[in-house]
């Protein structure tokens, strides 16, 4: 474990993190973490206080619990319960494995036997798994990628009910208080080619998802009480002709503009805007770049959407979202370490970023330019997170990186778990919970006077 020595004054970001507060949906308001990335969904955890610098399995692990299964879904926590999905995969002949990627062409693919989707809760205060619920089974799975897991997409929580989605596979909507299935929906088909990874938005009364395959291209809305469909709306940007190149793997932020909750979508080659609650498409505009299998979520200040275009020499671009009237433009891109896969960070002035390659970035977010880069190690998946004056964010080694956010790069610690880490942390209160590929930790300083 790797610690930096000069102490960290608490609460120097607190204020930074209203505006993302003040995005969350009312429909989730109840929850202390009711979607990827926290209340407004750009990775700020405005309620923690008093988290810990380090940890490792012996230190500052108030509870471990070994989870089912395989899933790089995040934790959604409300005041008693954590929720997160899991896939349990089974064996396959390698006659069918061949016969199934034959079928499917694509590069390090992985297959399955029949797949069981789950939802899982476990009890915030002692970590005992309370609930395992299968949502569906499927026979006959697509692949996925090697980097993927058949439960990638995290569930959202409002007000007694959890939201899971698979994009393909399905989507279910759970009682949380009498832990059953109230709804399923398994007709937002489309070919992934490397496995689901779009995490769904609830505005209002709206489950909203990406469906961007290498074959349909659309986004839509469920109803959240009865999961039937409320509007549809087809991708109008032209795309390449192989069809690699029109999938995306997008999650939506909704922001409000000129007194309208608009929906920031990003797709293959272009990003939307859309009118959360019709799917009217109110702009587009072309990365004017390739871009497509997009990964991060965008997160906005200043007048400014910041996103990558993910893969195949990835850039990060700045667009100025347009005033009433107007036409959206990109303010400023920058192609060096832009992540493929990691979301950015927004947090005052400053722009950060992981690229899958372990370098890290900060970056004046009104003009692009770069303040400094830094190499952190390891091959990054999950997404930053800003909580208790800190950005926290995990490698695929199960290291987890402690930065000091601002203008001069220091690293605070590096503290080790078992495992991988895929899925983004969650930090509610004095606790930060992390999952592996093997467990779920809420990582807390023990209080004064408890028994170790």
């Amino acid at each position: 474990m790797n610690v930096a020595r000069r102490p960290f004054p608490r609460g120097t970001w607190a204020a930074l993190t209203t505006l993302a507060a003040l995005l969350a949906q009312a429909s989730s308001a109840t929850a202390d973490w009711p979607q990827w990335r926290g209340p407004g969904g750009q990775g700020h955890a405005g309620d923690a206080h008093d988290l810990p610098l380090t940890w490792s399995e012996t230190e500052n692990v108030s509870w471990k619990t070994p989870l089912p299964g395989r899933g790089w879904s995040s934790p959604v926590i409300d005041a008693e319960r954590i929720w997160l999905t899991t896939a349990v995969e089974s064996e396959i002949s390698a006659e069918e494995k061949a016969a199934r990627l034959k079928a499917h062409p694509g590069n390090s693919l992985v297959v399955s036997g029949p797949v069981q989707l789950r939802a899982l809760c476990v009890d915030r205060t002692s970590g005992r798994l309370l609930h395992d619920i299968e949502l569906f089974t499927i026979s006959d799975p697509q692949p996925i990628h090697s980097l993927n897991s058949y439960a990638s997409p995290s569930p959202v929580l409002a007000t007694g009910r959890l939201y899971c989605h698979f994009g393909d596979f399905g989507t279910a909507c759970v009682d949380t208080a009498a832990a059953r299935v109230v709804w399923s929906h398994r007709e937002l088909r489309l070919d992934h080619e490397n496995g689901p990874g779009s995490t769904p938005v609830l505005w209002r009364d709206k489950l909203i998802v990406h469906c961007d395959g290498r074959d349909v291209q659309y986004i839509v809305a469920l109803d959240a009480a009865t999961g039937t469909v409320a509007w549809k709306t087809a991708r109008s940007g032209e795309l390449r002709a192989d069809t690699q190149l029109k999938k995306a793997y997008g999650t939506p932020l909704v922001i409000e503009r000129d007194g309208r909750d608009v929906l920031v979508s990003p797709a293959a080659d272009w990003i939307y805007a859309y009118d959360a609650a019709t799917g009217e498409e109110l702009w587009r505009l072309s990365y004017g770049v390739l871009g497509f299998s997009i990964v991060p979520r965008p997160v906005t200040a200043h007048g400014l959407v910041f996103m990558s275009t993910s893969f195949m020499q990835p850039e990060l671009l700045a667009v100025r979202l347009p005033e009433a009237g107007g036409a959206p433009a990109i303010a400023w891109r920058e192609k060096k370490g832009a992540p493929n896969m990691s979301s950015p960070l927004i947090v005052g002035d400053e722009l950060y970023v992981v690229s899958d390659k372990g370098v890290a970035t900060c970056l004046d977010a009104r003009s692009g330019r770069p303040v400094w880069t830094e190499r952190l190690g390891g091959n990054f998946s999950s997404s930053p997170l800003l909580a208790d004056g800190r950005i926290y964010v995990g490698n695929r080694d199960g290291d987890t990186f402690v930065i000091r956010p601002g203008t001069t790069f220091e690293l605070l610690a590096t503290n080790r778990l078992d495992g991988q880490i895929f899925a983004t942390p969650a930090a509610v209160g004095r606790a930060l919970y992390l999952r592996t590929d093997k467990a779920l930790y809420r990582i807390e300083t023990p209080a004064a006077g408890a028994t170790p």
